[in-house]
């Protein structure tokens, strides 16, 4: 399974952006999708994650509740809408996914990193 996040961007303070992430291969099911995000010299934090599989419902951080959500299509992709952006948003976002396989199991996987930039 391989997650492709192409997106991000510079953006000013108050705008909106749309992240996306899909995920391709064979035989696979998607159990949670998540996204992550690391801000120059800190940690890497989550975001956003769905619940479970089949569930409509999402957790998030409480910096970027009622700003951020996450959301799925039928072709296994994942979207982040990013709106109100502040400069502390400013970050590496990564999207990722824990996937059923029948060879592997339930495994994490990780999207590249796109870089979302909030500057005036």
């Amino acid at each position: 399974v391989q997650l492709q996040a192409p997106g991000g961007g510079l953006v000013q303070p108050g705008e909106s952006l749309r992240l996306s992430c899909k995920a391709s291969g064979n035989n696979f099911i998607i159990n949670t999708m998540a996204w992550y995000r690391q801000a120059p010299g800190k940690q890497r934090e989550l975001v956003a994650r769905t619940i479970r599989r089949g569930s409509p419902g999402a957790w998030y951080a409480d910096s970027v509740k009622e700003r951020f959500a996450i959301s799925r299509d039928s072709d296994n992709t994942a979207y982040l809408q990013v709106g109100s952006l502040k400069p502390e948003d400013t970050a590496i976002y990564y999207c990722n996914m824990n996937v059923y396989t029948a060879s592997r199991g339930s495994v994490d996987y990780w999207g590249q990193g796109t870089l979302v930039t909030v500057s005036s």
